[in-house]
């Protein structure tokens, strides 16, 4: 099952990103597990035994897909280890798995990448990486995940409030944190989202998708990958839902239609690279500006935390020294625009979705763009759109 899957991988040109955990009940020193799958989250009886696992995979995959290949994955040794509910064993049991794990790797192939802790909450970096230092074990990157809730995912985790008093700019303030704990070794975030709970309406709404603008345009520069979690609902750690909008944490619902954060990913991927000046502020209103060879992309989000207060603005922005454009568009995510779930309560919330149901659906999650107006006054562009809240808007200017 491991090779189909990265055989799949590597058939669309990615490279595999890989978590070595749990651990096997033939290795087991007890019997604690989570999930329905029951997922075993003790350390292991022998720890030369998983060492020998951890050999046997990686030298398989190495005389698969050859060494050239393997060296451009990144192996992260377990999940969360910081957190009872997936590690049993202390945080030296954890370090003393990492090292076993690293060790092995790199007797295989010493240019195989490893890395670690895997945490929640950005935690046990400093720690992680001095035990690395004394103990001289490999380390060739720095791995934790963060949601802004912080709390094990429960279906009546009450959310709103966890969010609530949660300050907007948290992410970013600990991923700065972190990246200069980590050095100049290369971070990862691999699980993030607006929350932790696997059944949260929010996953299913624009206010993710604003959120997740508003997070990786922030911090961008910090990491060097955001995993967002996860690509699709479906998705079974609890149980597997028939409700085809659940709040679960895909990218996609279970019947591949895309959700507003899908749309978010769709908008940051056409963007350039070069990030330009901004001046202004506002209480709840970002805006950025990225430019690539022919075009330039002015992108807004109207975002508070739930229970703050957010409202409908008027944004009006002027582009210093632009040249002429050649077209204008606008495309917006909000709760009139590439929202299928708004689209499905419309239909009666039905359960089960027919072929034709899932084309309404997959048809209005999809970004529209509209012209945008804009004046010219001397050198400068001007034009004004409207933000609803919690909401994406994006206007790409085409200069040729």
């Amino acid at each position: 099952n491991a090779d189909r899957i990265a055989d799949f991988l590597l058939s669309i040109g990615m490279h595999p990103f890989v978590e070595l955990s749990f651990m096997p009940e033939a290795l087991a020193s007890g019997s604690k597990t989570v999930f329905h799958y029951n997922a075993n989250v003790t350390p292991p009886s022998d720890y030369g035994k998983w060492a020998e696992l951890i050999r046997r995979l990686a030298s398989h995959w190495v005389g698969r897909y050859g060494a050239a290949e393997v060296r451009k994955w990144l192996f992260e040794v377990w999940n969360e280890p910081n957190l009872s509910s997936f590690w049993t064993g202390t945080r030296d049991d954890y370090f003393g798995l990492y090292r076993e794990t690293a060790r092995t790797l790199k007797k295989v192939d010493s240019g195989l990448q490893v890395g670690g802790p895997a945490t929640a909450k950005n935690e046990w970096i400093p720690e992680f990486l001095h035990f690395c230092s004394r103990e001289n074990v490999p380390v060739d990157f720095v791995s934790t995940h963060h949601y802004p809730t912080d709390a094990l995912g429960k279906v009546d985790t009450n959310t709103l409030e966890q969010l609530e008093h949660t300050r907007p700019e948290v992410m970013r303030k600990d991923a700065a944190r972190v990246r200069s704990q980590a050095g100049d070794l290369p971070l990862y975030y691999t699980e993030w989202n607006c929350s932790s709970n696997p059944r949260d309406p929010l996953h299913d709404e624009p206010f993710a998708a604003a959120f997740a603008v508003k997070i990786i345009m922030e911090s961008a520069g910090l990491a060097q990958g955001y995993s967002f979690w996860t690509f699709s609902d479906i998705f079974e750690e609890n149980y597997f839902p028939s409700v085809p909008f659940h709040g679960g944490f895909g990218l996609l619902n279970i019947y591949g239609i895309p959700k507003p954060t899908y749309r978010a990913f769709q908008l940051l991927h056409h963007l350039g690279t070069e990030r330009l000046e901004v001046e202004g502020r506002h209480a709840t209103v970002s805006v950025w500006v990225v430019r690539k060879e022919h075009s330039a992309t002015v992108l807004v989000t109207n975002f508070a935390m739930p229970r703050h207060p957010v409202q409908t603005e008027i944004v009006d922005i002027c582009l210093a020294g632009a040249p002429l454009p050649r077209t204008a568009r606008v495309e917006r995510i909000d709760h009139d625009h590439a929202n299928a779930r708004r689209e499905w309560l419309a239909m009666g919330s039905p359960e089960y979705l027919s072929d034709r149901d899932v084309e309404q659906l997959s048809a209005a999650s999809a970004l529209q763009a509209e012209v945008q107006p804009w004046t010219r006054q001397m050198a400068d562009l001007h034009f004004s759109v409207s933000a609803s809240p919690q909401s994406v808007v994006s206007v790409t200017f085409d200069f040729s």
